[in-house]
C-alpha cells in the first residue's frame, strides 16, 4: 500500500523503487505502471514542496529562449516593435509592457508567469 511522502527516508525508498520500476518492461495500465505513476506523482509533490525551483529573471528567460529556437536578436526587435527597444529591454534599462510579454509568450512560448516578475 502506498503511503504519502512526508520525509527523506520516505523520499529515498519511493526514488528507489521508482528506479526498480523503470527497469521493468511495464504494460499501461498495469499495477506496477500504475505504481510508478503514483509514485512519480508523490516524488514531484514532495520536490514542489521542498526544493521548490524559482522562475528565471525574464530577461534570462528570453535570452535562454532564443538561443533554444536559434533566434537572432533582429528577429527579437521584430516581435517588441524596435531594435532600440530590443536593446533598452536586454540590458536591463526597459521594462516590458504588457504588449510585449503577451507577444512574447505567444511567439517565444515563455510563460507569462516568468515574464511578469519584477527584476
Amino acid at each position: 500500500m502506498l503511503t504519502p511522502v512526508k520525509n527523506e527516508k520516505q523520499y529515498d525508498e519511493a526514488v528507489a523503487r521508482i528506479y526498480e520500476l523503470m527497469q521493468m518492461d511495464l504494460s499501461e495500465g498495469s499495477e506496477p505502471a500504475n505504481e510508478l505513476e503514483i509514485l512519480s506523482l508523490m516524488i514531484k509533490e514532495y520536490d514542489s514542496v521542498h526544493y521548490p525551483v524559482p522562475n528565471p529573471n525574464p530577461i534570462e528567460a528570453i535570452k535562454f529562449r532564443m538561443e533554444q529556437m536559434g533566434m537572432t536578436e533582429a528577429q527579437l526587435a521584430g516581435i517588441l516593435g524596435y531594435r532600440s527597444r530590443k536593446s533598452e529591454i536586454l540590458s536591463g534599462k526597459r521594462k516590458l509592457s504588457l504588449s510585449m510579454i503577451r507577444k512574447l509568450h505567444e511567439q517565444l512560448s515563455i510563460s507569462a508567469d516568468v515574464l511578469i516578475q519584477d527584476y
